[in-house]
This record gives C-alpha cells, sequence and structure tokens, in this order.
C-alpha cells in the first residue's frame, strides 16, 4: 500500500469517516423535560447498519486507492462498492433526521451523523469528478541534493540518485561509466531526437499503459517514487517501474523532472 497516492477527496473520506464513527456514540434524539441517553448503538440497524456502513464505505474507498491495482469482488470494484455504501448511509440519516419520534427531537449524534454522511457521501462522488480533490494529500519529495565528491548516493532504483554496484579492483568499467561507479546509466532513447531519458515523478496516480496501445493499464505510477523516462512519443512517454515494466505514460500534465 502506498499513502503517497491517496488524494485529497481520500482526506475528506477519511475525515468524515472519523467524524461520524464519533457521532454514533453521542444522543441521537433529546426529549424536553426528560434525560435521555440513548445513542445509535442502542439499536443495531442504526449503529452496525448505518453509521457503520458508512465507516466501513470510506474504508474500502481509501484502501482500494491505496492499492498499486484496484481490486475487485465479485466482479465489483472496491471503491465503487464502498461510495455505493457511503451515499445509502446519506439516504438512510437524512430520513431517521425528518422522521424523528412523537415528541423528541435531533440531538447531536443525529445532526453530526448526517453532516459527517454528507460529506463522505459528498468526497467519494465528488474527487474522480473535481480536478482541485485529485491532487495528491501528500506532497511528492523533492530530488535530492547533488553529493558532494566523495560522498556515496542514496540507494534503491526509482531514485535519481540510486547508486550502481563497484566495480572490483582491477576491474574494467563498463562503457560510459566512470571507474568505480557513480550514478546510474539512464538507457539510451529508442526514437530519434534530442530526447535524453530523465527521472520524474507523477502528482496524483496515473495510469500506466502497454506499449502495444492496450487500454488495460499494466500499473499505475503513484505520487512520491521516481520513475524512469527512457523515451517520447509526441505527447507521451514511455516510462520504466521499479520492477523494469515499461509502458506509455498518456497524461504527462504537471510531471515533476528529477
Amino acid at each position: 500500500m502506498n499513502i503517497r497516492s491517496l488524494t485529497r477527496g481520500d482526506g475528506v473520506v477519511i475525515g468524515a469517516a472519523v467524524l461520524l464513527f464519533i457521532a454514533s456514540f453521542l444522543n441521537s434524539y433529546s426529549v424536553e423535560g426528560f434525560s435521555v441517553d440513548s445513542n445509535a448503538w442502542d439499536s443495531l440497524g442504526m449503529g452496525l447498519g448505518i453509521y457503520m456502513g458508512g465507516v466501513i464505505g470510506g474504508a474500502l474507498i481509501v484502501v482500494n486507492r491505496s492499492l498499486p491495482q484496484p481490486r475487485k469482488v465479485l466482479g465489483l470494484d472496491l471503491g465503487t462498492v464502498g461510495a455505493a455504501f457511503t451515499v445509502l448511509t446519506a439516504w438512510s440519516m437524512f430520513w431517521a433526521l425528518v422522521d424523528v419520534p412523537e415528541r423528541a427531537s435531533a440531538a447531536a449524534g443525529l445532526i453530526l451523523g448526517f453532516i459527517a454522511a454528507l460529506l463522505l457521501a459528498g468526497g467519494a462522488i465528488a474527487t474522480p469528478l473535481v480536478p482541485a480533490l485529485q491532487a495528491a494529500l501528500l506532497p511528492a519529495p523533492s530530488p535530492a541534493a547533488p553529493q558532494p565528491y566523495g560522498a556515496q548516493p542514496p540507494g534503491g532504483y526509482g531514485y535519481p540518485g540510486a547508486q550502481q554496484p563497484q566495480q572490483p579492483y582491477g576491474g574494467q568499467p563498463q562503457a560510459g561509466q566512470p571507474f568505480g561507479g557513480g550514478q546510474p546509466q539512464a538507457p539510451a532513447p529508442t526514437a530519434g531526437g534530442d530526447f535524453s531519458p530523465f527521472w520524474f515523478a507523477v502528482p496524483v496516480p496515473r495510469p500506466l499503459f502497454g506499449e502495444d496501445g492496450s487500454p488495460t493499464p499494466i500499473a499505475e505510477l503513484a505520487p512520491g517514487t521516481w520513475y524512469l523516462a527512457v523515451e517520447q512519443r509526441g505527447a507521451t512517454l514511455v516510462a520504466q517501474t521499479q520492477d523494469g515494466r515499461r509502458g506509455v505514460l498518456q497524461d504527462t500534465s504537471g510531471i515533476q523532472r528529477g
């Protein structure tokens, strides 16, 4: 799971789900002249069926967003199922707020729960539609500063300063590589022109499509991770993932070069 793939809309969903959970422990109704201590958990249909239904829906949305690939259960996308849960919770909370028992009035638990359910459903539905909510919840880290002479850069694929193995004593360096290792050598571009491979990070999760033109994504690029662009094809880039897979990034808007 990669929490850097979460968006601002997912942050709204998380906050609303927490607020809905808290509201379930507050008094649902008040009766003038009487002390009523009753919350959603006095009825399993209200506590588990409505309040926790919304919380579970929000959890499904966030978990599905954090996974490298969207998951399906019985052919249904987890995010879609979670969004349906949140809408059903908001609908049920609305009628619970309207149809209060006779001589009673809605208390903090019911009012706050309805507000939280509206925010939860709104965040679930609006995130794919509103660009402002699609921005990354956590900003991508800045590229590492140049290493001083003699210092070793941090290792690991997917980072502009990834370290290459040191050459054994007396061995010959590879072509184009300084003796003793150093910065990784980017693959040569496969197309003509002045394109030079470079490291980049995406601002929001972006699908990576196969080079064969298949409409099904082969991977999802997540914010906070550096990828290598090895070729440019018009307005698209051919990118390489951490596990060596190559695909076409069709949406290159807002990418950060390393």
